[in-house]
C-alpha cells in the first residue's frame, strides 16, 4: 500500500523519459570559466551565462575571499531584521549608478526578484498585466501570484500588444512586463514601441535584464543604452548571476519605487540576506565592467565571429539572422536528436546543452550556444565545425 502511493511518480518520470525530456546534471570539477574540467577532460564551455567570465576573474575571487575573512560566511538574517551590511548598501548604490537610477534593492536570486515583485506591483484583481509569450519562468510564475489579470501577447509583436491593450478595460495599475534579452532565442525587446505603447496608455514598465546587463549596449549598460533611450523604464530588473559571474537579483528604479519594494515584496522581506562575499564578488565585478568595457566589446566581437563561423559551416538557416546578443540558438528541432547532438559535442571537447521542451515548444528543440569574451577566435571556429559535423551526420536517430 505505501510503495503505491509513489507509482505516479515513477510513471511520470519514464514518460520524461520516453520522450527525451528527462533532466540529469553533469558535475563541473573547479572553476566555471572558458575551459572547465568535466570528469577529468577539459571541455570548451559554450553553455555558461558568465558572459564575461567573471566567476573565475582573479580580482572578483580575490576581493570576496577578503570579504569571506573580514565578514564571516552568512549574513545572519533577513534584510529588515539582522541580515543588511555595508557590503549590501555599496552593491545597491553601485547598482543604482550603473543604471542612471535613484536606488537599488537587491534579492537572493532573480527567480525572487520577478516572483515577488509582479504581485507587489499589481496587488489587486483590478490590475492587468501584459506579459510576453516567451518570457522568463520567473516573470510567469510572478504574474500567477499576482490577483491581477494577466494577457499574454505573441512574442515582441507590438501590433499584438496593442491590440490587446485597446481591448481590455480595468480600473487599477496596468504593467507592460518583458525579457529585455530572451534567455533561448537571444533576441532583444522591441524597446521604443513598448515604451510608446505604455507612455501612450499610461502603463508601468518592468524588463528583466537578465542577459543584457553586460552583454549588449556599447559600454554593457544593458537595453537602454543599446537603444540609446536612457533612464526610460520604471521598473529595471536584472541578475548578478550572468555577466557580473556571482549570484542575486536587482530592481533598479525610483527611491519611491525602491521604498515600496523593501516593504510590500514577500521575498525579500522573508528571505536571509545573501552573504557577504558573493555581494563583494558581484560589486568587484559591476567596477570591472565600468572600468573595462573592452571585456564587452570582445564579447560582442565573438558573438558576429562565432555567426559567421557557422554559416560558413552551411548552418545558416539554423541561426537567427543578424544575432546581437551572447546567446545563439541553432535549430534542431527533434528532441532526440538535440541530446544526440549535444552528448556528440560533449564526446569532442563542447560543452553545450540541448534545451527541450518545456523550455521551448515541442519539437523546437535547440542548442542553446552561450558566449564569453574570453573565448578566441580559434577555438569559436572550431567549436563551428564541430557543431556542423555533429548535426550533419549520417546515424542521428530519426
Amino acid at each position: 500500500m505505501q510503495e503505491s502511493k509513489w507509482q505516479w511518480l515513477e510513471a511520470e518520470l519514464q514518460s520524461l523519459r520516453e520522450r527525451n525530456l528527462y533532466r540529469t546534471f553533469k558535475v563541473l570539477e573547479g572553476a566555471q570559466s572558458a575551459h572547465v574540467s568535466w570528469q577529468g577532460r577539459q571541455m570548451l564551455m559554450l553553455a555558461s551565462n558568465a558572459y564575461l567570465d567573471m566567476c573565475n576573474d582573479p580580482e572578483v575571487k580575490n576581493f570576496a575571499a577578503q570579504v569571506l575573512l573580514g565578514y564571516g560566511a552568512g549574513s545572519g538574517g533577513s534584510r529588515l531584521t539582522t541580515g543588511t551590511c555595508d557590503m549590501h548598501v555599496r552593491l545597491e548604490e553601485n547598482l543604482a549608478r550603473f543604471k542612471e537610477r535613484e536606488a537599488a534593492i537587491v534579492f537572493n536570486t532573480g527567480f525572487a526578484a520577478n516572483s515577488g515583485i509582479i504581485p507587489a506591483l499589481c496587488p489587486s484583481a483590478d490590475d492587468v498585466i501584459f506579459s510576453d509569450e516567451l518570457n522568463h519562468a520567473s516573470i510567469i510564475d510572478g504574474c500567477r501570484q499576482s490577483p491581477a489579470q494577466t494577457i499574454i501577447y505573441r512574442h515582441n509583436d507590438m501590433d499584438d500588444l496593442a491590440q490587446k491593450i485597446q481591448a481590455v478595460s480595468f480600473s487599477g495599475h496596468g504593467l507592460i512586463v518583458s525579457d529585455a534579452v530572451f534567455s533561448m532565442d537571444g533576441d532583444i525587446v522591441n524597446l521604443p514601441e513598448l515604451l510608446r505603447l505604455a507612455e501612450q496608455h499610461n502603463l508601468l514598465t518592468m524588463l528583466d535584464e537578465a542577459h543584457a546587463t553586460g552583454v549588449i549596449g556599447a559600454t554593457g549598460h544593458g537595453v537602454e543604452e543599446h537603444f540609446g533611450l536612457p533612464r526610460r523604464v520604471d521598473v529595471l530588473m536584472g541578475t548578478m548571476s550572468k555577466a557580473l559571474g556571482a549570484e542575486g537579483g536587482y530592481v533598479c528604479g525610483s527611491q519611491q519605487l525602491i521604498d515600496y519594494l523593501r516593504n510590500k515584496t514577500r521575498s525579500y522581506i522573508f528571505s536571509t540576506s545573501l552573504g557577504p562575499a558573493t555581494l563583494a564578488a558581484a560589486l568587484r565585478a559591476l567596477q570591472i565592467i565600468e572600468a573595462e568595457p573592452q571585456r564587452v566589446a570582445r564579447l560582442q566581437a565573438n558573438v558576429r565571429w562565432f555567426c559567421q563561423c557557422l554559416r560558413e559551416q552551411g548552418l545558416g538557416d539554423r541561426v537567427p539572422a543578424g544575432a546581437a546578443t551572447a546567446i545563439i540558438p541553432i535549430h534542431i528541432g527533434d528532441e532526440a536528436q538535440a541530446v544526440q547532438v549535444s552528448e556528440r559535442l560533449l564526446a569532442a571537447g563542447y560543452f553545450i546543452s540541448a534545451i527541450r521542451y518545456p523550455t521551448v515548444k515541442r519539437g523546437q528543440a535547440i542548442l542553446r550556444a552561450a558566449l564569453m569574451s574570453s573565448h578566441t577566435e580559434a577555438e569559436l571556429a572550431q567549436a563551428a565545425q564541430a557543431i556542423a559535423e555533429a548535426i550533419n551526420s549520417d546515424n542521428l536517430v530519426h
